[in-house]
């Protein structure tokens, strides 16, 4: 994962000349895992979360998961119009066949998400994500070159892991996350325009495998953890949608997502304990590091944080890598 991993003297050299600029566009494609589907949860959902901060480009007045995202941005005083459209139980074909004529519009970022278990004919099988992927891409390339295209990856589903037939039934919980990462990496290997995945799945795995987490709804939540899921082992619960949002955040705006801090105003909003947030984000910032193949010092995002600030986001991700690039290799 191209994770931002130091532009500091980039953006400091600019910040004193740059001209201000239009915000950067970013189109959340999915289905009810963007949206925030509740799927039984009590309090308050993400679904229903501040839908006047994105534009929901079906009128259903989704906030979702894009929300959450638009919410980190402002609090972190970045410049984002987020856009969404989203469907239930729907793959990327479905948003081919059916949405173009919507979301067919010059972007600066896309992120799509498509069904829980790739293809609903036949679970795990990418080859449905890899030819629906390669299409839209080209769609977007066509018009904005420019644009960064993302895939996010989703996690594990406890039903299909602990209870129904399925090829993750009796696997351990994070083989499906792996198996889905997997697919949306064969997705994006065979498009030259996808920029990157973004490692939802591996996320809530980490959280897991890290005694944050439960790891098996269906026996109870053990003392002290947190339940990913919704009510319907299936879904998320908000911890799972705002760690989602987090690692989509970060990857997206190169920021670090625990500079959001243990006083985070969605996370407020959800009834998180300072405690529970902070490790969401650093269980966030920790996968992305993974995922990345040079890791910043602590003085470099200080650094990034005041130069892009002044520059008010004219630098564009993809540019700033590859600077990074060229000059590493002087």
């Amino acid at each position: 994962m191209r994770f931002i991993s130091g532009l500091a003297c980039l953006a400091l050299s600019l910040a004193a000349t740059a001209p201000a600029a239009a915000a950067t566009t970013v189109l959340f494609v999915g289905n009810s895992f963007t949206y925030g589907q509740p799927a039984g949860g009590t309090g308050p959902s993400v679904d229903t979360y501040k839908p006047f901060l994105v534009t929901d480009l079906n009128g259903t007045s989704i906030g979702g998961v894009p929300a959450l995202f638009k919410e980190f941005t402002v609090q972190m005083g970045l410049d984002y119009s987020v856009s969404l459209e989203t469907v239930a139980g729907s793959d990327l074909d479905y948003h081919y066949d059916n949405k173009l004529g919507v979301i067919d519009q010059p972007w600066d970022v896309v992120v799509l998400q498509s069904h829980s278990v790739l293809d609903p004919a036949n679970p795990g099988d990418p080859t449905t994500l890899i030819n629906s992927t390669g299409l839209l891409a080209d769609t977007f390339y066509a018009q904005n070159p420019d644009v960064d295209i993302y895939l996010t990856a989703t996690w594990s589903r406890a039903d299909l892991t602990y209870r129904k037939a399925s090829p993750w039934l009796g696997e351990s919980i994070d083989a499906m996350a792996e198996d889905i990462q997997s697919g949306y990496e064969q997705a994006a290997a065979a498009s030259p325009h996808v920029t990157d995945v973004i490692e939802v799945g591996g996320a809530w795995n980490d959280a897991m495998s890290s005694g944050f987490a439960d790891v098996n709804p269906y026996d109870g939540l053990d003392a002290g953890k947190i339940n990913l899921w919704a009510p319907d082992e299936y879904h998320a619960s908000p911890y799972g949608y705002y760690l989602s949002a987090l690692m989509q955040f970060g990857a997206i705006t190169g920021e670090d997502p625990r500079l959001l801090g243990a006083n985070e105003t969605a996370a407020a909003y959800f009834n998180f304990t300072p405690e529970q947030t902070v490790q969401l984000q650093s269980i966030a910032y920790d996968r992305l590091m993974q995922s990345s193949s040079a890791v910043p010092e602590p003085s470099t995002w200080a650094m990034l944080l005041l130069g892009f600030g002044a520059i008010g986001g004219t630098v564009r991700r993809r540019r700033a890598v590859g600077t990074l690039a060229l000059a590493q290799a002087a």
